[in-house]
């Protein structure tokens, strides 16, 4: 593979983290990147915590919106180079018929808008999860692309999900909600 990559985050509600992950990979992978997101059940509004994310990281954050994952399935949408779900969810879902036979992976992200409680704790758990994607941007960033055939992109696409998914036992936040102990 080589040239200009397009990326789709998929998941259920578009509200947090494809929307996190959409900015993310815009501000760092430009111009060899362009990522989108969208959702099965788009939420039609955007996390205020996702936001100050983004704003946080000095991340650009316009024309972002919830959107539905039918709004890419259309003739005159772009062709995606890569399909990545970010939730347990969209990643069960059945998904609309992409076009080009993108390489596709599950980036399991846990959902910061399912934590209840405490401000600072729901703002822990999207900071937790901007990092896990911020780190697996970095290293779909770091991919030699021009030199890996179609199941070995697909292996490394995998073995990056798998990375954040075992991150999730030394996320601070998610060991302090696991153990009930609050700071």
């Amino acid at each position: 593979m080589q040239g200009h990559y397009n990326v789709l985050f998929l998941c259920t509600g578009n509200s947090a983290r494809s929307i996190m992950a959409e900015a993310i990979l815009n501000a760092k992978g430009r111009p060899n990147f362009t990522a989108y997101s969208a959702g099965s059940h788009p939420s039609g509004k955007l996390r205020p915590e996702a936001l100050r994310q983004l704003e946080i990281s000095h991340i650009p954050a316009n024309n972002l919106r919830s959107k539905s994952w039918d709004d890419f399935a259309l003739p005159n949408s772009p062709r995606f180079d890569f399909i990545l779900t970010v939730c347990d969810h969209a990643a069960q879902e059945v998904c609309p018929i992409w076009p080009g036979h993108p390489a596709t992976a599950h980036w399991g992200i846990p959902d910061p808008a399912a934590i209840r409680g405490r401000q600072d704790d729901i703002e822990r758990a999207f900071r937790d999860a901007f990092f896990r994607l911020d780190r697996g941007i970095g290293l779909l960033l770091s991919l030699p692309l021009s030199t890996l055939d179609r199941d070995a992109l697909r292996r490394e696409l995998d073995r990056i999900g798998r990375t954040l998914t075992r991150s999730e036992h030394n996320s601070p936040a998610l060991a302090e909600r696991a153990s009930g102990d609050r700071p």
